[in-house]
């Protein structure tokens, strides 16, 4: 598709990114600074946040439902774009992922977000907005070996991305998912494995931002709901 100007489409306008201070997000926040925008950045602590005068960041925890009510609130009537790029993940045969690292997955994954878009959807609609969920092409994947209980959180991300953009595209709202594979970020201190070291075989966060980016500019009346970004190659290195 033919993408216009991102600064026509994205300059002066209010973002909420979670996971703005590493990975995927800070990607994102970055790219988004860029453009033009005043960014609202979630993340635990100050280190790894953007240094820039249109962020602005909210140390939260996003297994906090409270916490991430009373600090949005205030801001949700200014938020035009809301990205939902934190993420956690634990990897291993499932006997061993713990009850506690399953309800931190559920609750990052998937139960923030959709809190987050239930918080601003009234705004949303008012201003023909943008949520952009950050899943994963694991949710693709009818086997997730190794990682069954990250892939169906990241399922369920997805499906409630289709679902809500059916819900909310007749009030001009956009829902676009991300689906990256393999990305060079610390998704995997909690595994086995990591990426490997040759492009061919990792995407950088950056990728996926321009990605994103691609996506959120795109003019209005015609919308990327769903991309997929892989690396050529397929391969991962074992930790000894």
């Amino acid at each position: 598709p033919s993408f216009s100007n991102p600064s026509a489409r994205l300059v002066g306008k209010s973002a909420l990114v979670t996971g703005a201070t590493s990975g995927i997000g800070r990607a994102i926040a970055d790219r988004l600074l860029a453009e033009g925008c005043t960014v609202y950045g979630v993340g635990r602590n100050e280190e790894g946040a953007p240094s820039h005068d249109h962020f602005h960041l909210l140390k939260l925890d996003l297994t906090d439902t409270a916490a991430i009510e009373r600090a949005v609130k205030p801001i949700a009537s200014s938020i035009s774009l809301l990205v939902n790029a934190a993420g956690v993940a634990y990897y291993g045969p499932h006997e061993t992922i713990s009850p506690q690292a399953i309800a931190e997955m559920t609750s990052v994954n998937v139960a923030a977000p959709m809190s987050l878009a239930a918080m601003l959807l009234p705004h949303l609609r008012e201003c023909a907005g943008t949520i952009l969920n950050v899943s994963s092409v694991t949710a693709r994947s009818n086997s997730n070996t190794h990682g069954c209980a990250y892939g169906a959180t990241k399922a369920a991300l997805t499906n409630f991305s289709e679902s809500l953009f059916e819900e909310v595209r007749k009030h001009g709202v956009r829902v676009i998912t991300i689906h990256p594979d393999l990305t060079d970020t610390a998704l995997y201190r909690n595994a086995d494995f990591t990426p490997q070291d040759d492009p061919q075989y990792r995407l950088t966060a950056e990728e996926v931002a321009d990605c994103a980016v691609s996506a959120l500019s795109s003019r209005d009346g015609m919308v990327v709901t769903d991309i997929t970004v892989r690396p050529q190659r397929n391969g991962i290195h074992r930790r000894k």
